[in-house]
């Protein structure tokens, strides 16, 4: 089969129809024209100047990003802008972009199914339901019980959390077996995680106030992973699953795109 911009639009439409994006989201086809050869696809987290190069270098034809590019409405494109340089980039030289953000956030399996895989957690269900079996978030529990340092420790080493690794609220001697997630901003997911029973609830961009709340409350312990490294772990089985469906070549893009790059200390000197 002869793949085109047409054919894998329909096949990742049937995956993750936009119907299940939130209101306010924009997936779905942003440059390419349907009859377009699709031979080779980059699936990246961000598009971003480097990803965009990235997909230049290796030769791809498509990108499949799960954030938008464009986001908020506009009314230009004109390269005075990295949005509006990157459009003219992905034209000019004949490459496709298709989103795929809150409806794949959704789907099952979907972004918060490979996090919670990622971790080993078992009988999953969705933290916050739709219909059909969907819903943000999952809720399972561990193989075994952990500390809620062991647990924070796993999540250090599985997760691409860089040198500055993942903040924690809780005892870290408290155990913890029932575990909740959401791969990216999840901090509206908090009382989802309280009425679940989840002893640890594990996301990105927690708030300081809601996080202070919950644990004076006695809730669950917190552990913010960061926005990228909680939704990073899609691509893979993504990928997977394409050159399944396709016998295509699918890279993963190995440019991390996370904006937080080192940490510092007082006493110390930056690390990368």
């Amino acid at each position: 089969m002869t793949w085109t911009v047409a054919s894998f639009t329909q096949l990742l439409e049937a995956e993750f129809p936009p119907r299940w994006a939130e209101p306010w989201d924009r997936v779905g086809l942003v440059t390419g024209r349907p009859e377009q050869p699709v031979t080779r696809v980059l699936a990246v987290v961000d598009v971003l100047p480097q990803t965009v190069a990235e997909a230049l270098d290796t030769g791809a034809d498509l990108i499949i990003a799960h954030h938008p590019l464009l986001l908020s409405g506009v009314s230009s494109v004109a390269a005075t802008t990295y949005q509006g340089r990157i459009v003219h980039d992905l034209i000019g030289n004949g490459v496709a972009l298709y989103v795929a953000h809150t409806n794949a956030d959704v789907a099952r399996p979907g972004v918060s199914d490979a996090l919670a895989d990622l971790l080993g957690l078992v009988e999953t269900r969705p933290l916050r339901p739709t219909d059909e079996g969907r819903g943000f978030g999952r809720v399972g529990r561990l193989p075994a019980p952990l500390t809620l340092g062991e647990f924070a420790h796993l999540a250090a080493t599985a997760l691409p959390v860089g040198s500055w690794g993942v903040r924690v609220a809780g005892d870290p001697a408290r155990t913890v077996s029932t575990v909740a997630v959401c791969g990216g901003s999840g901090d509206e997911f908090i009382p989802d995680a309280v009425a679940a029973g989840a002893d640890v609830y594990l996301t990105g961009d927690l708030k300081h106030h809601r996080t202070i709340d919950l644990v004076a409350s006695g809730g669950p312990a917190l552990v913010d992973a960061g926005h990228y490294a909680t939704e990073r772990p899609w691509l893979t089985p993504l990928a997977a699953w394409l050159r399944a469906q396709t016998g295509l070549e699918i890279i993963v893009s190995d440019t991390t795109t996370d904006p937080f790059r080192f940490h510092a200390c007082a006493t110390l000197d930056p690390v990368a």
